[in-house]
């Protein structure tokens, strides 16, 4: 059984849309990292380069199907009432 640090919801992430890639701060000071890709393949788990910590990313595979190469993009639209 895989001991996970933490379990993050993919919105609370921050988006990198030049590297596909989400991050999250780990306590160690550097990120927790997951790629586009690695979702689409139905990975759930965010590694730190820095040290032995992972997250399991809680997200909708869904939202994240095959998209021919074709990047990623978020919307980070705020509606307004």
């Amino acid at each position: 059984m895989t001991s996970f640090y933490d379990e993050v919801e993919i919105e609370d992430m921050d988006f990198n849309e030049e590297e596909q890639v989400y991050t999250y701060p780990c306590p160690c000071g550097d990120k927790f990292e997951i790629f586009i890709d690695d979702l689409r393949d139905g990975d759930d788990v965010a590694r730190c380069p820095s040290c032995s910590l992972i997250i399991r990313v809680i997200y909708d595979p869904d939202e994240f199907g095959d998209s021919d190469g074709e990047e990623y993009e978020v919307d980070t639209s705020i509606a307004v009432a």
